[in-house]
């Protein structure tokens, strides 16, 4: 039988829900490894031991404001995924969007790096973690890391306690406070709409990942800036420009291990 959130919460005590110290989020990703769920891949799809982005900042800059201010990237992963578009900032759902280095990377604080790169947005999405906050924390297993490195979302289990939020360092949930619905301009019927109550981030495509298709984002990018594949294979592009070019990842004294490069 299903629980419903706030049985769930009165049984642990636990009335709401705000942040994680970062001691405890020490203490939770030094226990065992997240044991991964199986996926065994269809007939033509496209496969990898671990799935990885890398997004070349430089080519993101070249393409200039314009690109980046109505950036194709988001546009696709958006309309791909019914994100609803919610005027409410409180209440918006984000995928993927672009933010400020100084918001990104607020541990890099070098003048000299700041300089350069502080005036530009970068694309910031679901890390998809090698050692997850966010599924040691799902009291359902709504979220869950697949054995390609994919990190899921259930939305039929998901009970809404948001223990997944709080387990995140790198905000890329959203929780759907309202009917997500009414704020789609065209709905996809290729991809489930949400409910309020359920959280909700950036899947990888898996659904396309399935279809032999690369991500939306990055068939979308114009400015070939965003590359995706096999981090664990040393001849795929991913693991070619991080030999060739300097790399950074959000956060990653954390030890989640992020699945999300930026190459400078």
């Amino acid at each position: 039988m299903a629980i419903k959130r706030r049985t769930f919460l009165k049984l642990l005590g636990i009335g709401s829900i705000s942040t994680v110290s970062v001691a405890g989020l020490g203490n939770l990703l030094s226990q065992a490894e997240v044991k991964a769920v199986e996926h065994k891949a269809p007939e033509g799809a496209l496969k990898a031991q671990r799935w990885g982005m890398v997004i070349d900042v430089k080519k993101c800059i070249e393409a200039g404001s314009d690109c980046m201010n109505n950036c194709p990237a988001i546009q696709a992963c958006h309309s791909t995924h019914n994100v609803p578009n919610i005027p409410d900032k409180k209440k918006e759902i984000k995928w993927i969007w672009s933010d400020s280095f100084e918001h990104a990377f607020p541990e890099l604080r070098d003048e000299r790096v700041m300089e350069h790169l502080s005036k530009f947005p970068f694309l910031l999405l679901c890390n998809h973690c090698d050692n997850p906050p966010c599924v040691r924390v799902c009291p359902t297993k709504a979220t869950f890391k697949r054995s390609d490195g994919i990190i899921m979302m259930d939305f039929h289990r998901c009970i809404g306690c948001r223990f997944c939020m709080a387990g995140c360092p790198y905000g890329s949930r959203s929780f759907n406070w309202i009917d997500p619905r009414p704020y789609i301009s065209k709905v996809n019927p290729e991809f489930p709409t949400r409910t309020p109550g359920v959280v909700e981030k950036c899947l990888f495509c898996y659904q396309r990942l399935d279809e032999g298709k690369l991500p939306a984002c990055v068939e979308a990018c114009t400015a070939k800036a965003l590359l995706f594949g096999d981090l664990n294979d040393p001849n795929s592009e991913v693991r070619q420009i991080l030999k060739e070019r300097f790399a950074i990842r959000r956060k990653v004294e954390l030890g989640t291990n992020p699945s999300v490069y930026y190459v400078i």
